[in-house]
């Protein structure tokens, strides 16, 4: 009866707080920088916005965790692999949110491409499912993804995703579906040693929202990144140590009823040996 009641007040978090959005967002970097992440191009880009993915030439994966308003049951984990080849660069990526009693889990296969070094395009196909345990069972649907980024000028870079274009559904009861999720935002590079980004989303059964975020060099090693964003309004901080192929990262967002919610992220690079397109070649 214990687990029961348990599952119950799970099951009422997740839906108030994430309110149908099974798109969680992972990664220290972006968490730091208030998700402002459809701009951004890193092997997070697996999960944030495809496109980014075609301007990563190097071999690299990531993993991370986010301890929810510190509350284990609320954990979400993920991970990310990128692997260029020449003709762009496909991508890994999974998480997991809840615990043996409520779980979302998502995998997620990636490919993106660049055009020269200027614009860059990327889809995605997604495994989605939910398990609840005491008899309920697990319930999965496929769904797609795609984005792209552009950079007009020096500097700049726009990007533009959608989560679930297709409306995938999930039960025929009350024609529940994945929420439709699209995502437009910029950021811009002042110098080689600060990054400012923006970005708007929106659910199209739900408000917008609003986030910003900077990332801020302090050295060659180390990374300071703060963010704020809205509905619910959230504050965030981070910094990140860069020691060669590796990089340990920290960040930690607050919402103002629930509290704290640490993120720990570690990302790495295979080796340092760039993968040229053809399409870098012809542009050199």
């Amino acid at each position: 009866m214990n687990k029961y009641y348990s599952l119950v007040f799970l099951v009422f978090i997740v839906l108030k707080l994430n309110a149908g959005n099974e798109d969680y967002p992972i990664g220290t970097r972006s968490a730091a920088m208030g998700n402002a992440s459809v701009s951004l191009s890193d092997v997070w880009s697996a999960q944030h916005n495809q496109a980014g993915l075609g301007f990563v030439r190097e071999y690299s994966g990531g993993v991370y965790y986010e301890n929810r308003f510190q509350l284990k049951e609320l954990g979400i984990k993920g991970g990310t692999v990128a692997v260029p080849v020449k003709g762009g660069t496909f991508g890994l990526c999974f998480t997991n949110f809840g615990n043996a009693l409520y779980n979302e889990n998502k995998y997620s296969l990636s490919f993106a491409k660049a055009f020269g070094n200027k614009l860059s395009g990327g889809i995605a196909l997604d495994y989605l499912n939910t398990h609840i345990s005491e008899g309920y069972g697990t319930r999965a649907v496929f769904a797609a993804e795609m984005g792209i980024q552009a950079k007009p000028l020096k500097g700049l870079t726009i990007g533009a995703h959608v989560f679930n274009p297709t409306r995938a559904k999930v039960a025929e009861y009350n024609d529940e579906r994945l929420p439709t999720i699209l995502r437009l935002g910029a950021n811009y590079s002042f110098s080689e040693n600060v990054i400012v980004a923006i970005e708007t989303q929106k659910d199209i059964s739900q408000k917008a929202i609003f986030k910003a975020g900077i990332e801020y060099k302090l050295v060659k090693e180390l990374y300071l990144r703060a963010g704020i964003g809205t509905n619910p309004t959230l504050t965030s901080f981070g910094f990140g140590i860069n020691l060669r192929n590796f990089s340990f990262e920290f960040s930690e967002s607050y919402h103002q009823v629930l509290g704290f919610s640490p993120q720990f992220g570690m990302t790495f690079s295979f080796n340092k040996k760039k993968v040229v397109t053809p399409e870098e070649k012809a542009s050199k």
